[in-house]
């Protein structure tokens, strides 16, 4: 009998997290590309926000760059056709809490409420959708790594930051872009929380820039 119900306990955990995300995900926070070398990985925090997602995805369309979407869940509520459109667009999603809180001092209970609360409000947005990566607001990581890879998402960090919350324009934010990024970074911009025009224009500007030098565009490691 507890044999039996070990293995039903098992089987469980697996019909909750897919067992492909199972098998793969783990707790070390990533900050790398998948194949390294001269590759980046664009990563797009606080969405979806319906001012300017939209020109996001026009601009990585232009450029036939896929990038990840962190999205918060209260805005992934606002605005369910955006995340519809995400994943239309071809790119990858990645689960940034549902009101975008500091998880350092939570329980592994309430973070995996949280974090279950999430994906269920971006799977009514895009039904059957996959959600590889769970991304800590604030880089407050906490106990969230390890609730994380029970459920099957890979912790997502980043190697450069460029700060476009900061009231600096799209030149700027397109030097930082080409002149910070290392072979196998994750950057981490947003496309959410706020006014991120000039995020969307230098991204549009960094592109080609990153392009004619030879880097190439690249998912983040799926696994630590």
């Amino acid at each position: 009998m507890p044999l039996l119900l070990s293995c039903g306990m098992c089987l469980g955990v697996l019909a909750a997290t897919g067992p492909a995300q199972a098998r793969q995900a783990n707790d070390t926070v990533v900050e790398t590309t998948r194949h390294g070398g001269r590759t980046v990985a664009l990563t797009f925090d606080d969405g979806p926000n319906p001012a300017d997602t939209p020109r996001l995805l026009k601009v990585l369309r232009k450029h036939h760059v896929k990038a990840v979407f962190c999205l918060w869940g209260d805005h992934v509520e606002e605005h369910p056709e955006l995340v519809r459109k995400i994943v239309a667009g071809g790119h990858t999603l990645c689960n940034h809490t549902m009101h975008h809180d500091d998880m350092a001092a939570w329980s592994p209970e309430d973070i995996r409420a949280d974090l279950a609360r999430t994906n269920a409000a971006i799977r009514r947005a895009a039904p059957g959708a996959r959600i590889p990566y769970f991304r800590a607001p604030y880089g407050s990581w906490g106990q969230t790594p390890q609730v994380a890879a029970s459920m099957g998402m890979q912790p997502l960090g980043w190697r450069l930051v460029i700060g476009d919350w900061e009231p600096h324009g799209a030149d700027e934010f397109a030097r930082r872009i080409t002149e910070g990024v290392t072979p196998g970074a994750v950057v981490l911009l947003h496309d959410g929380g706020g006014d991120r025009s000039a995020t969307v224009e230098a991204v549009d500007r960094a592109i080609p820039r990153l392009r004619a030098e030879g880097w190439r565009f690249d998912k983040p490691a799926r696994r630590g």
